[in-house]
């Protein structure tokens, strides 16, 4: 999408931004179908977001929600399962967890060694796309290694095993340097599905006011301070204010997340991950 194009979409009015997203998801249902598309939910303020407007569109189409991918890396947030699971209920929500467990199930404890050797004829052959050439790796979920294990080739998994044709994230263009590029449908090969994508024109600061005016659940964890949430391992709070009471304009949304997994994003991108 061309640069004036996504800042006039970056300026419009959050009910303006809101249509917008309907749109985008009327197009995806239209195109695809609920049972072809797949919705991926993290628990975050953003998925969240896009799960509610994929709900309200839904409602106005007199159609099913399509199902839910929560990808669980290994190390999520006990408050992370809470929303998750309290939505799940409250919203009816059908929901798929994807997890690598033939690499989760060599590691007891995040850290521990998981040798290249014990891993099905899939993972070893996902590790030998990424270059790494070592006998063992340390199970760490936002790792070079361990993300495209415990994340991408649980998401493709996903995306095989249910026949999914389009896949609904929760990516901004505001969020990560990585995504700036972005559109609303961007076409993936490995395996091929397309990618929608209906909140990108949305702020860090439209997310909260979306939430505060439709009363929309979130996670405890923004309450005591985090911005942006990723493994429980790697992530940290940089304030103890509430997430929407910090200084979103002038500081970085991601600053508390794994900084190695960040500088890494573009190479993590094209192998898959969102």
């Amino acid at each position: 999408m061309e640069q004036n194009e996504s800042e006039s979409l970056m300026a419009l009015s959050l009910e303006d931004k809101i249509v917008q997203s309907k749109k985008v998801v009327k197009e995806a249902i239209e195109k695809f179908g609920t049972e072809k598309l797949a919705v991926a939910w993290t628990g975050g303020k953003d998925s969240t977001t896009m799960t509610w407007l994929f709900r309200e569109t839904c409602r106005e189409l007199s159609v099913p929600m399509p199902k839910l991918m929560f990808i669980d890396e290994g190390y999520v947030f006990e408050e992370i399962w809470d929303i998750v699971n309290q939505l799940k209920k409250e919203w009816n929500l059908d929901v798929i967890i994807a997890k690598n467990t033939d690499v989760s199930d060599k590691a007891k404890n995040v850290g521990d060694m998981v040798k290249v050797s014990s891993l099905n004829e899939r993972n070893r052959s996902e590790i030998a796309k990424l270059g790494f050439d070592g006998d063992e790796f340390p199970f760490e979920p936002e790792s070079y290694v361990g993300n495209h294990l415990m994340k991408t080739v649980a998401m493709n998994t996903f995306l095989e095993d249910h026949k999914i044709e389009a896949l609904a994230t929760a990516i901004r263009w505001d969020e990560q340097t990585a995504r700036v590029a972005e559109t609303y449908f961007s076409p993936r090969t490995t395996p091929p599905h397309t990618r929608v994508q209906p909140i990108l024109h949305f702020k860090e600061r439209d997310i909260w006011d979306f939430i505060f005016k439709y009363k929309v659940p979130f996670c405890v964890l923004y309450n005591e301070g985090y911005r942006s949430l990723g493994a429980k391992g790697s992530t940290v709070k940089l304030s103890d204010i509430p997430a929407w009471e910090q200084d979103l304009e002038n500081t970085t949304e991601r600053a508390g997340r794994g900084q190695g997994k960040e500088e890494i994003m573009g190479k993590l991108r094209d192998l898959g991950y969102m």
